[in-house]
């Protein structure tokens, strides 16, 4: 086809080729406008008259069907089906059998091919298989060639509009740039090979490649057996999928390339994915697409996903595991776009970590944006904003110099000690679990580190860190603290934080089962390891260990001893004890309110972690968006649980902080502090508001007042805390 010719000149020659290719009397393109609707663009066979004078909805005839599922459709008695809608003006009254495919890209349909006979027939498997390939090419040409063109200006091949969409907040701040899919699409240099036999060869080995990789994530040689059918597992089941290499390579003989064969299957996938209601179609489905992400990696001879990107990037994903995350320039990542997610997942955590601001829970966002797009990230309100109005970038860009003059001012308090107006001194400390927190110690006037969450080493790693991995990090996190000290809790795996290489069981409720120190009393190597690990990298100085999940007291008793006999193995080969131990517990099972007094007399420090804590008094899983509504830290139920453990270990003598993310929000501050807490641990970022806080704040001022609002009966007492604390002039 020349080049020069319009856009309207090719795709009617394209119509008449395919038709005449295909013996089918008639051969039409619909495309998809911005207005929503189907348009009749081109057609060989139809009235001629018809062309972008028909238009169907989504929902409206047989095309409107094959958009809407993204699926191709076979039919020999066309009129009868439930869908047809006749349309008088094309003149296609005639025509019996019908064969539609979609013009998928990046999941989405931008259009749909069809070809029709008057004789009443079944397309047969070939010609579907040939008219998809022609689809897959047509899709490419007119988001390539012809997108351009006046005539298809108004063209959806992607969303083009602005539009703002309300999820979660996962992690505080404003920002703008532009989309960079997780997930990128990969556009194949040729669509079609020359030589389906060694494209096929091709395929099959990086298939069996890909394989090796999985299995060897999941080689059980670290002595973590367990049961196999769980998520994991599956997901290597996948891999090993008949069904699925039997898709990719049909794909292949049918004259594609290996990886316009995964783009093609992965586009079918995505299409389904967008379809599917049952859930657990919708995690296969997903394994199914990063599947063939990685085989695409593999192809490509990548073994990473890491990729350069521009300075001012916003990541989009469905979701993001911690090590994903991480494979990008955290520099030039300005934030982050989640489709699903929660507050409490580690992509969460870690943009927290960083202060990249980030919203989650964003329905469909996928279909909604394009590579290269600018948006607007608001993790102050849980929003995100997709090719903004001038309005909104003005707004977002003086609320971010708003922001910024507060940082200003946070840095000024950096060195200044944390002392409320009636000479009551807080220690500030901050949550960490990767090294490069540690550089932004200094930054934020930290007095240490509250919690280093060990895991996280766990869960970027591609296999489990040995017994020198684990010591050498411990003691990279100690020399960057000097003097200032550092908490290590132990392993908190399980729910969900699952590993890729440590196989699971299955669980109903994973956030009460097999997780944290249950795992590390019925895995004591596990434990062990990491806790020589500790003692190992102290090298003569202060170590304190802190056990996760504690529910019993006989559950401390017997991970103290855990470390006793550690202590004791390092003695008898002369290896050097930590100059002084110090072990702790984390108060985040109900139960342990009820044996406070045994408890406390027997840890040298404990910390509340509020997160757990909350989600177990109030029975309500707080991963799911539907439970975020229905309880409120600042209720009496968990205002007097708190006040409990802070008078008990008062009565013992035994140091208690709070580490739970509430700690690094100023209101929940004002309250943890009234009643009687002076020991906080906070994400990096809350440490400035919160400090800024309680320099205005007369504690026992405020001691008083919330001691009367814990009589309450209401549910929640947010509006009252916030009325005294403007009452009492505390700077929030």
């Amino acid at each position: 086809m020349a080049d020069g010719a319009s856009a309207q000149a090719r795709l009617d020659r394209v119509v008449e080729i395919i038709a005449r290719s295909m013996i089918a009397e008639v051969c039409s393109i619909y495309l998809r406008r911005t207005s929503e609707e189907l348009e009749l663009f081109a057609t060989e066979g139809l009235n001629r008259e018809a062309v972008h004078n028909t238009r169907l909805r989504l929902s409206e005839g047989l095309v409107g069907e094959v958009a809407r599922s993204g699926q191709p459709l076979n039919l020999n008695d066309a009129p009868s089906h439930a869908s047809f809608a006749y349309r008088p003006e094309t003149g296609e009254d005639p025509y019996n059998s019908f064969l539609g495919v979609p013009l998928l890209r990046g999941g989405r349909t931008i259009g749909v091919l069809v070809v029709q006979n008057m004789a009443m027939r079944t397309y047969g498997e070939d010609e579907v298989e040939d008219l998809q390939i022609i689809a897959m090419v047509l899709a490419e040409m007119v988001a390539g060639d012809l997108v351009s063109d006046d005539e298809l200006k108004d063209i959806e091949i992607a969303p083009q509009r602005p539009e703002r969409l309300k999820g979660s907040s996962f992690a505080d701040g404003i920002a703008i740039g532009v989309v960079i899919l997780h997930e990128v699409p990969v556009t194949p240099d040729h669509l079609l090979s020359d030589d389906a036999i060694a494209e096929e060869a091709r395929l099959l080995t990086a298939i069996g490649d890909l394989r090796d990789q999985i299995d060897q994530m999941f080689e059980g040689q670290h002595g973590l057996a367990g049961p196999t059918f769980d998520v994991l597992e599956t997901y290597r089941m996948f891999a090993h999928d008949r069904g699925w290499t039997r898709n990719l390579v049909e794909a292949v003989r049918s004259g594609l390339t290996a990886e316009a064969a995964v783009e093609r299957v992965r586009n079918e996938q995505r299409a389904k994915l967008n379809n599917a209601r049952d859930a657990y179609m919708r995690e296969r489905l997903h394994d199914l697409e990063d599947l063939g992400n990685r085989l695409l990696r593999v192809l490509a001879g990548k073994n990473t996903v890491a990729r350069e990107i521009p300075d001012n990037a916003i990541l989009v994903a469905r979701d993001l595991g911690p090590a994903d995350l991480l494979e990008y320039d955290r520099k030039k990542l300005k934030g982050i776009l989640l489709e699903e997610g929660s507050a409490a997942n580690h992509a969460a955590i870690v943009a927290r970590a960083l202060q990249i601001p980030c919203v989650g829970r964003l329905d469909r966002l996928r279909d909604k944006v394009n590579q290269g797009d600018q948006v607007v990230v608001d993790g102050e309100t849980g929003e995100a904003y997709l090719r903004p109005r001038p309005d909104i970038l003005g707004a977002a860009v003086s609320r971010m110099d708003m922001r910024a003059a507060r940082r200003a001012e946070f840095e000024k308090l950096k060195d200044v000690e944390a002392v409320t107006l009636d000479g009551h001194r807080v220690a500030m400390l901050m949550n960490a679990g990767l090294e490069f927190d540690l550089e932004i110690m200094q930054e934020t006037g930290a007095e240490g580190i509250g919690l280093f969450r060990t895991e996280f080493q766990f869960m970027v790693s591609e296999d489990l860190p040995r017994l020198k991995r684990q010591t050498e990090l411990y003691e990279r996190v100690m020399d960057a603290a000097g003097d200032k000290p550092v908490i290590f809790r132990t392993l908190d795996l399980g729910g969900d934080k699952i590993l890729p290489y440590m196989e699971t069981e299955r669980e109903e409720n994973p956030a009460l089962g097999w997780r944290a120190i249950r795992m590390g009393l019925d895995r004591p190597a596990l434990l062990r390891m990491q806790v020589r690990a500790l003692l190992t990298a102290a090298k003569g100085r202060e170590l304190r260990i802190m056990f996760p999940m504690v529910a019993s007291v006989d559950e401390f008793r017997q991970a103290r001893e855990l470390v006793d006999i550690e202590c004791q193995w390092a003695r008898r080969r002369g290896r050097p004890l930590p100059h002084i131990l110090r072990v702790g517990v984390m108060i985040e099972c109900p139960s342990l309110l009820f044996h406070l007094d045994a408890l406390l007399p027997m840890v040298d420090f404990a910390s509340v972690g509020t997160n757990d804590l909350t989600q177990y008094l109030f029975a309500a899983d707080r991963t799911n968006p539907r439970m975020s509504d229905r309880y409120d830290v600042l209720s009496p139920p968990m205002l007097r649980a708190l006040s409990a453990i802070q008078k008990a270990a008062e009565d013992s003598g035994t140091p208690v902080s709070v580490c739970g993310e509430i700690a690094g929000k100023p209101l929940e501050a004002f309250v943890l502090i009234a009643l009687g807490f002076n020991r906080l641990s906070m994400p990096p970022a809350g440490i400035g508001q919160v400090k800024r806080m309680i320099l205005s704040l007369d504690r026992d001022q405020a001691a008083k007042a919330i001691q009367k609002l814990m009589g309450s009966s209401y549910g929640s007492l947010r509006s009252e805390v916030l009325a005294l604390a403007r009452k009492l002039n505390v700077n929030l």
